[in-house]
């Protein structure tokens, strides 16, 4: 019996986990927000005076080591008043069912990734029911535009469909060393292996939602850029250079970074189009 893409694929997942979930010392980014998730899986605190937000979960085996990293850094888990996610992927959303138990938070979704996450990742239009997690209650559903405050702070939600229908970039401002820097946490831009960019029964629109992502988030001003994972901006080796030269230039304001992840993106995403269009297509 032939090996199929979904078996490497469900490989690949289980081998990630085993090393994307590894503990990972939290580190100030700028101002007021830090990373608390794991080695790959971006888990973020944002504080205020008035509570916590806390933007994505891991799997549900990272919930310690977000907890564990919350306190490290002098806070309270207890604190934590909003629960926000990029994508509704089990290594990004696991976690909530019981940091929602944990702290008692409000969780807000965009409304596509919302149904997923309710449905503990079931019905995936890519993973299928390949990848299941703790399904989560969602409490406010989030639309293009829409923005969530606490204590002073102000994020924007951008959906930013492709990588999931719902996947959402947040945006918000950050003061440090006397200066207000734009902060960009971008979900997601890779092609999932079981994903066909020409369209597929759970979503026929992505050859278009693409493009439009990749046009809007090159609209984004942005000085400090982090995303869904730490991989995604470098992030360990921004951190390992922080800590080494403390006083020196902030090594997360990167809008060239930014820029280059999404050509690259746009890149591969093209020449998979082309591919699909050519009659080659992922099993």
């Amino acid at each position: 019996m032939p090996i199929t893409l979904a078996a490497f694929a469900l490989a690949a997942a289980l081998t990630a986990q085993q090393t994307d979930n590894l503990p990972a010392d939290p580190f100030r980014i700028a101002g007021n927000l830090y990373y608390v998730g794991s080695r790959d899986l971006g888990s973020y605190l944002i504080t205020t005076d008035a509570g916590h937000i806390l933007i994505d979960a891991g799997y549900d085996t990272t919930v310690p080591t977000i907890e564990a990293n919350v306190a490290r850094l002098g806070f309270k888990i207890q604190d934590v008043k909003i629960l926000l996610n990029t994508q509704a992927h089990f290594d990004h959303a696991g976690g909530f069912a019981a940091l929602r138990r944990r702290t008692g938070a409000s969780l807000q979704v965009s409304g596509p990734d919302a149904d997923v996450i309710e449905r503990g990742g079931l019905r995936d239009f890519s993973f299928g029911d390949a990848y299941p997690f703790p399904p989560a209650t969602v409490d406010r559903r989030l639309k293009d535009g829409d923005t969530v405050a606490l204590g002073g702070m102000s994020l924007t939600a951008h959906v930013t469909p492709g990588h999931t229908i719902g996947c959402t970039t947040w945006t918000f401002d950050v003061a440090d060393r006397g200066r207000t820097l734009h902060a960009v946490d971008l979900c997601g831009l890779s092609i999932l292996s079981t994903t066909r960019v020409t369209g597929m029964p759970g979503y026929p629109g992505i050859a278009t939602d693409y493009p439009k992502t990749f046009a809007a988030l090159r609209n984004l001003p942005v000085d400090i850029f982090i995303g869904a994972h730490a991989s995604y901006y470098d992030g360990m080796e921004k951190a390992r250079v922080a800590r080494t030269n403390p006083s020196g230039p902030n090594p997360f304001i990167d809008p060239d970074g930014f820029r280059r992840s999404i050509d690259s993106s746009e890149t591969r995403f093209r020449d998979q189009l082309a591919r699909e269009r050519g009659g080659q297509f992922p099993r």
